[in-house]
Order: C-alpha cells, then structure tokens, then sequence
C-alpha cells in the first residue's frame, strides 16, 4: 500500500458518516411566511445545541411578503444568511439594517428584544436560511449583541474543485470566519462543489454535524458505502474526524453546521428559551411588562 493508499483508507475510516437523511417538513411562521423546517419538526428534533433550521425560498410575493412583524426573542441565537434578496429588520433597542445576498446576521437575544424581519425579492429572487442556537445558562440574560458581515468580509477559501465560504470557524487554510461563537465553537461553511470534487473538513470529536444540501446533488459516506442525495436535504452525521461530501453531475451547494453540545436542561416555549419552566415564566411575564 502506498502512502497516499494508506492515507485515503485511513481518512475514509474516520468519515463522519450519514445516519439520517431528512426532506424538512413545510410550515410557515410570521405573518404566513411559507418555509421548510430542517431542524425542529417531527422529522428532525432540536439536537443540541441546534434548536431550529429553516429554508425559505420563493420567487412568489405572496409567500412571504408578510414577513415576520415585531415579535420578542430571549435566551437564544438567531443566524439569518441570505442566499438571494434582501431582509429588513429593526430592534426596540434602536438597532436596524438590511442583510442582503451573501451577507450574515448572528443575533444574540439574550436577556430579550423585539424585532421585526421583513423580506424583500431581488430581481425576483428570495432565499435564505434562519438558525436558531442555544446559548449557556450564563450567557441567557446577557444583553442583546449582534453580529453582521456583508459577503465581501467573509472570507472564501478555493479548494481543488472546491470553493468554501467561511462564515464562523476555521478553514482547512487557517482562514478564520469573522463570526465568533465561543460558547459552542460553531462552525458555519458555506461550500459550492465542482461535478465529482470531493470536500472534506475536520471536526472537533464532541461536535454536532450537518449538511445542509440546497442545490444540485451529492453523495456522503455511509454505513452500506456511499450515499447519494437529491436537494433540499439535511444530511444528520454520526461520530468521526471529518465532515466528506462529493459534488454530483451538476456539482453541489451545501452548508456545513457543527457546534459543541451545551448539555443543559432546555424549556422551551415560542420565543424564548430558557433552562427552567420558573424561567420560562419569568420570560413571559417580563415581556408582557414591558421589560424587553
């Protein structure tokens, strides 16, 4: 065996493989925002620390003009990454912008806010994705703190056939995503994949992963060999070193998420998220007081 040979049957030995694979199921959310649920939803549950993934995309108004009206937040983070289009939003604490095509918006609720989220097409054109991350019983009652990057300051990596957004964690490179989540050591790759290219990526032992497969076609190792997957898909991985996914005929466009678990007990109810039900309590009381 050479040590290429050698090097190959050990990285395929450590491949985080594919132990389930989901289609999402349709909801909507908002003022009838039309949306796919990829986390949170009967089909795949919250797994820790990742609460709730949806994909939205539509080139009809009608499917999401409405947008998301002011509405309260505590306890939790919300990542909105825009693919095409534009979204508005504007806090109670005075804070406002708009996240367009490429850009990144990582928002710590904390100890609560009030937001709106508006959506806008470009050139007919809408999608994008919103996560929703847990945070540490420490970090719940923090103040309120946003994140935001045009496209141009995230940084791209090019890979043989490969090329890599980085969005938070780091690149095979060293390159750095500009958004830093500590608590969980999230990871956040945004890679488009060349027909055939392979893309792979270590990972922390402890971590939760995902791909997210929104365009084109794919295959991931699995436990009866490769396993070949149509988008919208989200891609559950098990235990490994490294996150591998192989572009399809028409190549592929996925996001890679992995975060460190936080272990915690969760009460969860609508907008806030909390560590107890007295917590919890305390979260609807404060918000119907005025103390957001």
């Amino acid at each position: 065996m050479t040590v290429m040979q050698d090097l190959e049957a050990r990285k395929d030995l450590d491949a985080r493989k594919v132990v389930a694979v989901t289609r999402g199921e349709a909801t909507s959310d908002g003022a009838g925002v039309k949306m796919i649920r990829l986390i949170g939803s009967a089909a795949q549950p919250p797994v820790d620390p990742f609460l709730m993934l949806d994909f939205f995309g539509s080139e009809q108004p009608g499917d999401y003009i409405g947008g998301f009206p002011d509405h309260p937040h505590r306890g939790f983070e919300t990542v909105t990454y825009m693919l095409a289009g534009r979204m508005r939003h504007r806090d109670n604490h005075g804070h406002s912008g708009v996240i367009e095509a490429g850009d990144v918006q990582w928002m710590k609720a904390g100890r609560g806010l009030i937001h709106s989220e508006m959506p806008e097409q470009d050139h007919g054109l809408m999608r994008g994705f919103q996560l929703w991350i847990n945070l540490p019983a420490a970090e719940k009652m923090s103040p309120p703190a946003y994140q935001e990057f045009k496209a141009a300051q995230i940084p791209v990596e090019t890979r043989e056939g490969a090329r890599v957004k980085i969005v938070a964690g780091a690149g095979a490179s060293g390159a750095l995503g500009p958004v830093r989540a500590p608590h969980v050591d999230a990871v956040y790759l945004d890679v488009e994949l060349a027909p055939g290219a392979t893309f792979s990526q270590a990972l922390p032992a402890d971590h939760q992963a995902f791909f997210v497969l929104y365009e084109g076609s794919a295959s991931a190792p699995g436990d009866k060999g490769e396993q070949a997957v149509e988008a919208l898909a989200l891609l559950a991985l098990g235990a490994g070193g490294e996150a591998v996914l192989t572009g399809g005929p028409q190549g592929a466009r996925a996001l890679l998420l992995a975060a460190r678990p936080l272990r915690e007990p969760i009460a969860w109810s609508g907008p806030f998220v909390m560590n107890s039900r007295q917590e919890l309590i305390q979260a609807f009381e404060d918000y119907r007081a005025g103390r957001f």
